[in-house]
């Protein structure tokens, strides 16, 4: 929902994919890793849409579309880039749509410098702590200066590295505006508003640069552009697919930012078939961030307090949104409120802050990368793993192991004995010296789970869709669902501090901990629902408008309310056909109000008629004088078009009838981040962390805002233009299988799926087999700068060489299922050993689709001679902690 059209969900629904006219997946195999919502990538097609995949490998999703554009991995901000320059410099674009609902008449700081300017670095930049002053990136306000976040007096505060590494430290609403006195360019004539700073940065983006850069022909940049324009407009509509393919990069939250802001200018955001479509991995991915396994968020994406900044209720209040600002964001408040009244109930109350201060606060990134260097160095004594498998699939799995067996205590739910709970005694690094079993002192409970089909409950997918799963099984024996499990620990907990009066204790004491159970002793799963759905007044709450910030209402996630309305479980609805609608509304239920696509409002022009009679979704019904339609409409219900607010209002009250973007502090989608993104307003390329290629674009040759852990068990390889750079001169990526998950611990235990993909494998290009002698069903070994593992050949043209700047690139495809253990039916290398830990500085995901190695034919070597060879070819680069350092 926020300015980046990325982590708070997708803009769209899947069935909506149906829609669209043209559907571009990029970051992604869908037909492979999502093959239940590739149904409505088919449906379209067999409507005349037109499938483009643009993929690194040919795969059954390329197979299934009209052309596959293969692409190097990590360049994709080239492409996107080059689309924009395209419809820019062609006036290609949606004149109505983006003048109406987008920030390009909005006017910049004249203090702001581009890339352009700067060679690679926007204004702001400090070398020392590699991070940036945001200030001159801002507003200009109609009476001089610059629109500022609240308080603050134009200038930035002492950033530091650290600072960086909080991530989304705004939530998902963006950054703060103390009001809306926004200059504006209806001419188009100010060379600092936004539009005309978006065609500068993006003019060096062309068809020659991206054959350049990223290996596609200008005949294939050609097709793409021609059929993006053609199914953009008033008539049609263009989807865009993605999954990790984009996000695990160094730049991963920019690539996604890049289809957003071209999905803006050719009018797809908003309306049937457009939008973008965030593709999760797992059932309930989209759930896991909304009520957050994420350090940095709370449920409904409200950030976490930050200690030094927001000690204190009102001043966390005011860092997430001004009352002076437009839109929804200004009444966190009342979300945060009716949070802390769900949690701690009586509890909280105005004289307490209503318990905010139970909190804990933020003193920089707490990930789950700098958590495990943490473990490393001593500083974490106990780790509970549920539902991951960091021993083998998290990035450098190696050092992931030597982590865990540096904790005093492990706990372990999963469904099968995986080797994050055996690393003790068979992780590779068992064999090769590193660990020895008898001297680690971890002690690890493993602790068997339930699963999906053996508990009831909500899982919110890809598309923001609550569903209800009833229980079909008891779990056998002690295995338990998560619900009931901490339930139970946080009722064991509370009985062993009754009576304390240690004030670290009274957060855990104050909790609502009132759940009805059942006759075995199991908390009813509609009791959470309910409480997440929320109550005012004694009654539940039929939507978050009806929350409150003066303690009387109470939600566990402002984004669910109104999922219970009337009490009635709404994701478990199932009318077939979802009621036989376009947007399948009365199947399960989407967040926020069961809205199926966001800022729908958009769908209609500014006087609230339909683009056309095609592309119709919601409209003003002048006689009922109401928002009306095929969707609940995703703007107030009463707010004529014609309405402008009055001077010096905030919050809702402040939207214009043309306000479609309800979500942002101005009212509009975003074509420039003025605030929020920590790398830059605009999105630019930089290579990876390793890269065989130097950036074409600038002499800056990776994010300078990268995080990345300068140390001996976590070198990089160099890049383009750094001696060393021929010792790793191959580009692996990796990616999933349909015959298994994730890491395997559904999957690799199962004889019937084990089967169908027994060994781990890489794939390779003839062209590159021939290069280095490798041998179609035979062994190869790569190389990384962090570890040696072995794979079968698997020999195809899927793997395409790609000619960039005058020289073949290579790339390697690895499925990453496979690790090392006695108890999978099969076992195999971990690709994830290979890669480093490079983190995109706005979400602190890994940048795990991109990396340098070597490969050689032949068997890895055992035991300790495997630690040799990786150490040889540190050697050979001249690899240190400070080796690629400078961006």
């Amino acid at each position: 929902m926020g300015a980046s059209f990325g982590r708070g969900g997708a803009t769209q629904s899947l069935q909506d994919l149906a829609q669209s006219d043209c559907i571009v997946i990029q970051g992604s195999n869908m037909a492979e890793c999502h093959p239940v919502g590739f149904q409505w990538v088919t449906e379209a097609k067999l409507r005349g849409a037109k499938v483009i995949h643009v993929d690194p490998r040919f795969t059954r999703t390329s197979a299934q579309a009209d052309r596959h554009i293969p692409i190097r991995a990590g360049s994709d901000v080239v492409l996107l880039g080059a689309l924009i320059n395209h419809v820019l410099s062609n006036d290609l674009w949606f004149r109505d749509y983006v003048l109406a609902y987008t920030n390009a008449t909005s006017v910049i700081s004249p203090e702001f410098r581009d890339t352009e300017d700067l060679e690679g670095l926007f204004s702001g930049y400090d070398p020392e702590l590699r991070t940036y002053d945001q200030s001159s990136w801002a507003y200009a306000q109609t009476d001089g200066g610059t629109v500022d976040e609240p308080g603050s007096d134009g200038t930035a505060d002492t950033a530091t590295e650290s600072d960086t590494a909080e991530g989304q430290a705004f939530g998902e609403g963006g950054p703060p505006l103390e009001h809306h006195r926004i200059r504006k360019d209806p001419t188009l004539t100010d060379p600092h508003c936004v539009l005309n700073l978006l065609r500068r940065h993006y003019a060096r983006y062309t068809p020659e640069l991206v054959a350049e850069t990223c290996g596609i022909s200008v005949d294939d940049f050609a097709y793409l552009a021609a059929a993006v324009v053609a199914n953009s407009g008033r008539e049609r509509t263009t989807a865009f697919c993605y999954a990790v393919g984009w996000t695990q990069h160094s730049a991963g939250a920019q690539m996604i930012r890049t289809a957003a802001i071209l999905q803006l200018l050719l009018g797809n955001m908003g309306r049937p078939g457009g939008g973008i479509m965030a593709l999760r991995g797992h059932a309930s991915i989209q759930g896991s961030t909304d009520i957050p396994t994420l350090y940095n968020l709370l449920p409904g994406y409200l950030p976490m307090p930050v200690a030094g900044k927001t000690d204190t209720l009102a001043s966390y209040l005011d860092g997430i949104a001004s009352k002076k600002q437009k839109g929804f964001w200004a009444n966190a408040d009342a979300y945060t409120i009716s949070l802390l009244k769900a949690w701690f109930g009586d509890a909280a109350t105005a004289e307490n802050d209503y318990c905010f201060g139970h909190l804990p606060t933020l003193s920089g990134a707490h990930g789950t990368y700098q958590t495990v260097l943490s473990m490393l160095e001593g500083g974490v004594s106990g780790y509970f793993v549920l539902g991951q498998n960091p021993a083998v699939g998290s990035a450098h799995s190696r050092l992931q192991r030597l982590a865990l067996a540096k904790l005093d205590w492990l706990v372990v739910r999963d469904l099968q004995m995986i080797e994050t709970a055996t690393f003790w005694q068979d992780a590779p690094e068992i064999e090769t010296g590193e660990l020895i079993t008898d001297q680690i002192g971890t002690e690890v409970f493993f602790l068997p789970a339930a699963s999906y089909a053996e508990k009831s409950g909500t899982f919110t997918q890809t598309q923001r869709l609550l569903q209800w799963r009833h229980k079909a099984v008891e779990p056998p024996g002690d295995c338990q669902s998560e619900l009931d499990f901490f339930h139970l620990l946080g009722q064991k907990i509370r009985e062993r501090l009754a009576g304390s009066d240690d004030p670290r204790d009274r957060p855990l004491l104050d909790l609502t901990w009132d759940y009805p159970v059942d006759e075995h002793g199991e908390v009813d799963p509609e009791a959470v629902l309910r409480e997440i759905n929320g109550h005012a007044d004694g009654e539940l709450v039929d939507g978050f408008a009806q929350l409150r910030a003066d303690g009387t209402s109470a939600s566990g996630c402002w984004i669910y309310a109104g999922v219970y309305a009337g009490g009635v479980n709404r994701s478990a609805l199932r009318v077939p056909n979802g009621g036989g609608g376009p947007t399948a509304s009365e199947w399960g239920w989407a967040w926020p109000a069961n809205r199926r696509i966001l800022y729908n409002r958009a769908s209609a022009d500014p006087d609230g008629r339909p683009w056309s009679e095609r592309k119709k979704l919601v409209w003003w019904d002048a006689d009922a004088s109401r928002w009306v339609g095929d969707d609940v409409p995703d703007f107030p219900i009463g707010l004529a078009p014609d309405h402008r607010a009055a001077p010096g209002t905030g919050g809702p009250d402040a939207l214009d009838g043309t306000d479609a973007f309800i979500m942002q502090a101005d009212g509009v989608g975003w074509l420039f981040a003025p605030k929020g993104l920590v790398d830059g307003p605009l999105p630019t390329h930089y290579e990876a962390q390793e890269s065989p290629v130097p950036n074409p674009v600038y002499p800056v040759q990776a994010s300078p805002t990268r995080v990345t852990f300068r140390r001996q068990d976590n070198l990089f390889a160099a890049s383009a233009g750094q001696p060393g750079v021929e010792v790793y001169p191959y580009v692996f990526t990796t990616y999933r299988l349909t015959e298994h998950h994730t890491a395997g611990g559904m999957s690799r235990w199962l004889p019937y799926l084990a089967e169908l993909q027994p060994e781990m494998f890489c794939e390779v290009s003839p062209q590159l087999a021939a290069e280095r002698d490798l041998v179609n069903g035979g062994w190869a070994t790569l190389v990384s700068p962090r570890a040696a593992i072995e794979a079968r050949v698997l020999v195809t043209d899927r793997m395409r060489p790609l000619a960039v700047r005058g020289r073949t690139v290579h790339q390697i495809g690895l499925p990453y299922h496979w690790g090392v253990g006695g108890h999978a039916v099969v076992e195999g290398d971990a690709a994830n050993d290979l890669l480093g830990l490079a983190l995109d500085p706005n979400v602190q995901i890994q940048e795990s689709k991109v990396g340098s190695c070597d490969i050689r034919p032949g068997r890895r070597p055992r035991g300790p001679a495997v630690l040799d060879l990786v150490a040889e070819y540190q050697r050979r680069a001249g690899l240190t902690p400070d080796t690629s350092k400078e961006a």
